[in-house]
């Protein structure tokens, strides 16, 4: 497979093997998957089926035992952890359940956060930051801190930190997991605003049906294999 035929992401025969002292488990096997640029992917499966092992080997936050992962037409697991550090700085945008904000600081400053790898100055990273909490429709919350916002707003500032530094691929791991269903709704809008709109390439790991609706496509990942059909 090559980037030439439109997928940003390819991720070939990978097969994932964590080891629990004696016992080998194998999590992936002989997985393929591509994802074409500007597509809103929704990952389905039961708790334990490897989403997230997917998710973060997509993502650089793990490598595969066997198998390549390519993002742009890019060997990501064969980066060294430096130069994947940096490739994820500028590549990958992350939406947590939890939001991971840092209670401490400001919605504005959470989300500078990812941009103090970058050699922005101070007021590149300040426009930055703002345009990326007017996407979010929280340019009026910028000053205040995580503990005076609602769930649904720690989330958007989430989702602005994801985006501040204009990621090649947004990677949402149970993004409304955390959330009531009218706090889940306004995420999955902004979700596929940022989609449609401003052409983002989304994978959503889900396990919510109501979630995975709103993706262009599902696919299941199902003892170690992905497949279009849910599984019984």
């Amino acid at each position: 497979m090559s980037y030439n035929d439109g997928a940003l992401v390819h991720v070939d025969d990978v097969e994932k093997i964590f080891h629990r002292g004696s016992e080998d488990i194998h999590v992936l096997s002989k997985l393929k998957l591509a994802v074409p640029a500007g597509e809103f992917l929704a990952l389905m499966g039961p708790s334990g089926s490897g989403k997230s092992t997917l998710l973060n080997l997509i993502g650089g936050l793990d490598r595969p035992t066997k198998g390549t992962v390519s993002i742009a037409g890019e060997r990501v697991d064969q980066l060294s952890d430096r130069a994947l550090a940096a490739w994820r700085a500028r590549h990958i945008g992350f939406v947590f359940q939890l939001y991971n904000l840092l209670p401490v600081l400001t919605a504005e400053r959470n989300v500078e956060l990812p941009l103090l790898l970058t050699h922005l100055s101070k007021a590149e990273r300040q426009k930055h930051v703002e345009t990326a909490l007017a996407v979010v429709g929280l340019s009026h919350r910028a000053k205040h801190f995580p503990r005076t916002l609602s769930g649904g707003e720690q989330q958007r500032v989430g989702i602005a930190r994801a985006i501040v530094s204009d990621p090649t691929l947004l990677l949402c791991d149970e993004p409304t997991g955390d959330l009531d269903r009218k706090a889940g709704d306004e995420i999955l809008n902004l979700l596929q605003a940022l989609n449609r709109e401003h052409k983002k390439t989304i994978v959503m790991v889900t396990h919510d049906p109501h979630a995975s609706a709103r993706a262009a496509r599902t696919v299941y990942l199902n003892k170690g294999q992905l497949t279009t059909e849910k599984p019984e």
